[in-house]
């Protein structure tokens, strides 16, 4: 959905220079052309937190208000922190971390929002709900147990949709597409295509924790899922293994094996035949499937220490975007890349962004 492309007017905020430096960690489209950037700049006065946006799919920016909060990552610990940006309309958006933040005027202006306790470690809108998969985090344990919340796009209470054990803190937790939510639950998959009101849990075929394990899930249309098991790391190689399902998840059927070199991060489907798994350890790699995982390639490498990616997602069947080598902390003192790498074909192929 377009809004006011270049008027300035109410629906679009004019907004201003990009700050130099700007380096990504989060990413959201609400159109195949609209998307808003969380990062971070080198600044003076911290912080340093930083937003863009592009009207036209990355060939030009602006600069726009953020919450005036640091960047920061879940395993830091309670203090206040940002790493999470979704919008649900060109107009509403949120930035999340430790607290959620919420604008309706497009970015203008940002307001703190009733959050649900402990970090906010992946929030995604999904029919007229506002999914958000919480958990308290400490420096020292990590995070505990999750809790999946939910709560109107227009306002309200949060109400606990169900508890989860996740594995690590990382992103894309929740996988969205075609109004169905998908998030793991151990050895289980929880499903839900009404925002969360309702839920169905399904068995996994990975079922033996710690040998091979349920790591990623992803919604790949209004019916069907794909599943990563991986297990048998050794040396920065992982055995990876995709199962698919047609029926969300009641059942499953083995369909290939991505490449093993690196750690699982994300999965993600355009179609149910067009997949893409991120990885990384020495290096970092996006690995494509164009035949519904039975081969692979490597459709993106960079031999560059394992700086990995973030928001792995599509926004139609072609195309697609990828935070890569995020940045993690306020002013991005570690000089990471904090890249976007955009597909118009499904994931065969990725391209950068400049800011």
């Amino acid at each position: 959905t377009a809004t006011g492309q270049g008027t300035g007017g109410a629906a679009t905020p004019a907004g201003g220079p990009v700050p130099a430096g700007m380096a990504a960690t989060s990413v959201t489209f609400v159109s195949p052309d609209e998307a808003f950037v969380l990062g971070t700049a080198p600044c003076s006065h911290t912080p340093c937190t930083s937003i863009v946006r592009t009207l036209n799919r990355g060939a030009s920016w602006r600069g726009l208000p953020a919450p005036v909060v640091p960047l920061g990552q879940p395993e830091n610990g309670p203090a206040a922190a940002v790493w999470g940006i979704r919008f649900a309309t060109p107009s509403h958006g949120f930035v999340f971390g430790t607290g959620l933040w919420e604008t309706t005027d497009g970015g203008e202006q940002w307001a703190k929002a009733a959050s649900p306790a402990g970090s906010i470690l992946s929030l995604e809108v999904i029919d007229g709900q506002v999914l958000a998969l919480t958990a308290p985090c400490s420096s020292q344990s990590g995070c505990g147990t999750a809790t999946l919340m939910r709560r109107p796009v227009g306002g309200g209470a949060w109400q606990s949709v169900t508890q989860l054990h996740v594995r690590g803190s990382a992103g894309d937790l929740i996988a969205t597409q075609a109004r169905v939510a998908a998030v793991l639950d151990g050895t289980s998959v929880i499903v839900t295509a009404n925002g969360g009101l309702s839920t169905l849990e399904h068995a996994t075929p990975c079922t033996t924790q710690g040998v091979t394990y349920a790591t990623l899930v992803a919604v790949t249309g209004p019916d069907s899922l794909a599943l990563l098991c991986s297990g048998g790391a050794a040396m920065g190689s992982v055995d990876k293994t995709i199962y698919v399902s047609s029926d969300l998840g009641q059942h499953w059927t083995k369909a290939g094996a991505p490449p093993r070199g690196g750690d699982p991060i994300s999965l993600a489907g355009a179609t149910p035949g067009q997949l893409v798994v991120s990885a990384a350890s020495g290096a970092s790699w996006l690995y494509y499937s164009g035949n519904g995982a039975a081969q692979w390639g490597s459709a993106y490498e960079a031999g560059d220490g394992g700086e990995g990616f973030n928001d792995l997602g599509f926004t139609t069947t072609s195309d697609g975007v990828v935070v890569y080598g995020p940045a993690l902390t306020d002013g991005n003192s570690e000089g990471r890349p904090g890249r976007l790498l955009l597909t118009s074909n499904g994931g065969a192929s990725w391209q950068a962004v400049s800011f």
